[in-house]
């Protein structure tokens, strides 16, 4: 059994040598990636009650990195002191990912697997699963690696696009159509998955939710912000029990 679905991987293997374009194809991400980091700091300071110097926040951490691209969130991760395991079924990505990494002196572990080809004796504090559960095939099989890879009370983040209306009118028509932020065909809406199926889904396998966020694009300050509307863009966060 795999998660891995052939058609994702092309789509995304084409774009590899974009990933650092702050301009290019992944232009969105860059800009998404602020508001993520800064969630993702706060709610691994309060879960592991954290009370360091910020510019070493994660040191001692293992911290995996499932779907990571090109790195656009395993190195800041990396610079804040973390043990960084960056894994991606496609291998191009992991081959920018790596180079771009040691053009910056980041030591940083990039392997081209997806979480259950691990081998499930590495366990992981912390679980990255950004913009990825949409893009894979078998969600209960992926969750369910990614439950054996963590320690007990281990945090892990989830970040997806619910299914709606409005997220097909915004993710998909605006962002695919009409802005051209991304790609014609990056997303398939039916793929998309409601928060409270995901959080039912990490339930049956014994996650517990600690925290769940809305991420919303602010046109006016051309940013994005945290919210209470899950409407489109949401993240979990989430420990093993």
């Amino acid at each position: 059994m795999t998660t891995i679905n052939k058609e994702e991987i092309q789509k995304f293997s084409k774009l590899a040598n974009e990933w650092w374009d702050v301009n290019g194809k992944f232009k969105p991400l860059h800009m998404f990636n602020p508001i993520r980091i800064e969630y993702i700091l706060e709610e691994i300071s309060k879960h592991f009650k954290l009370n360091r110097n910020k510019k070493l926040l994660l040191k001692n951490l293992e911290i995996l990195d499932i779907g990571c691209g090109g790195g656009l969130i395993s190195e800041p991760m990396a610079r804040l002191g973390g043990n960084i395991t960056g894994i991606d079924a496609s291998e191009k990505n992991i081959k920018v990912a790596s180079l771009h990494s040691k053009e910056n002196n980041l030591k940083i572990t990039y392997l081209n697997k997806s979480p259950e080809q691990l081998d499930e004796k590495e366990k992981f504090d912390i679980i990255l699963n950004l913009e990825i559960v949409e893009h894979v095939d078998n969600l209960d099989l992926y969750l369910k690696s990614c439950y054996k890879l963590l320690k007990r009370n281990g945090l892990m983040f989830t970040a997806t696009i619910n299914r709606t209306f409005i997220s097909y009118i915004k993710a998909i028509i605006g962002a695919e159509y009409i802005l051209r932020w991304l790609p014609i065909g990056t997303h398939d809406w039916n793929k998309f998955i409601k928060p409270e199926e995901m959080e039912k889904k990490l339930s049956d396998i014994k996650f517990s939710t600690n925290d769940i966020k809305g991420l919303e694009f602010n046109p006016i300050f051309n940013k994005w912000k945290k919210s209470e509307n899950l409407s489109v863009n949401y993240i979990i966060s989430s420990f093993k029990n």
